[in-house]
């Protein structure tokens, strides 16, 4: 990595903003109706961008780590948040919903095979996705990889993570009764899906500050309250598919399952001093799987938002540009 991009912002290594040339709401037909927007060359290289979360949502900024002269830019908000509707609501919302939502997303667009960008839970839709379906899958660009198992949540929801964090920790453990602190995933999920819209924002809030605190490496300490609306289906969602295991059949299905796309050339950019998704995740996915690069940035965390992660990605995209 150069040395310089400790020391410059983010957006120096981005591309410009852009503004889509396509934007559509697709109904899913089971209640659900599913912002999507492109934007780049409508002639490029297709590649599907997969926010984290669950819940989180794209961005404008998204759109920036890609040739806008080289890539045709698919962005979509997942069920239940952003743009999508109805929002905050996890009815007809799980992993496999999010597969098939994908799926219609590329016939809609006439896409036959895509590249597949994504970060933390995105990176999980993105394995996800591409063992269910490898003939659509050219190439994974992954970050802050996230395997869906028991043991990342309880380093994150059970005090591993909170051990280098003690005050931010005691933020998000104090509002829970002694009694319920075994299973913190649990007890938020009792008041995120409370009824009360008041008590649900306000837990989701809780949530939603606890993860954006450790996020970066450049935080050192708590940042301002998110956005009630935003919280309150991020903390939803989120809470929702942890809850339910992300859906799959059983404690590390993607690696039991990676045989699947072994074939699939595939970049993962991790910060070495990831605090939510810890670098031996991306390490194990890498391990015997000969066309996948892993790239460990020295000086970043968690975040897209990071100098180091943002030059990384960059760099890993325009390494796919055609010649």
């Amino acid at each position: 990595m150069d040395q310089r991009s400790g020391q410059k912002r983010a957006v120096e290594f981005l591309y410009p903003p852009i503004d889509p040339f396509d934007q559509r709401i697709i109904d899913m037909r089971d209640g659900h109706r599913i912002y999507v927007e492109q934007c780049g060359n409508p002639d490029g290289i297709p590649v599907v961008v997969l926010h984290g979360g669950p819940g989180g949502g794209c961005s404008p900024a998204m759109r920036r780590y890609f040739d806008p002269s080289a890539f045709r830019v698919i962005l979509f908000d997942q069920r239940g948040c952003g743009r999508s509707r109805p929002h905050a609501s996890v009815i007809q919302n799980t992993t496999w919903h999010l597969v098939n939502d994908i799926e219609v997303i590329r016939k809609e667009l006439g896409i036959s095979r895509w590249i597949c960008f994504g970060g933390s839970w995105g990176a999980t839709l993105a394995l996800i996705y591409a063992i269910t379906h490898p003939d659509r899958v050219a190439h994974l660009v992954l970050r802050g990889v996230f395997l869906m198992t028991r043991a990342e949540l309880d380093w994150f929801y059970g005090g591993g993570a909170g051990a280098f964090f003690p005050e931010l920790w005691s933020r998000f453990v104090n509002v829970i009764p002694h009694d319920e602190r075994d299973d913190l995933i649990a007890a938020y999920h009792r008041r995120l899906f409370s009824g009360n819209v008041m008590e649900e924002t306000r837990f989701g809030r809780i949530w939603a500050n606890w993860e954006n605190a450790l996020a970066s490496i450049l935080n050192d300490g708590p940042l301002g309250e998110s956005p009630a609306e935003y919280a309150r289906a991020f903390a939803r969602l989120e809470n929702h598919y942890f809850h339910n295991g992300g859906f799959l059949e059983e404690d590390g299905w993607i690696l039991r399952e990676r045989a699947r796309i072994r074939h699939i050339p595939a970049t993962i950019i991790q910060g070495r001093y990831d605090m939510i998704c810890p670098p031996v995740s991306a390490w194990k996915l890498a391990q015997g799987w000969d066309a996948c690069e892993i790239r460990l940035i020295p000086f970043a965390g968690h975040a897209l938002s990071e100098p180091g992660i943002s030059e990384g990605l960059v760099r890993a995209m325009d390494a796919l540009r055609r010649p």
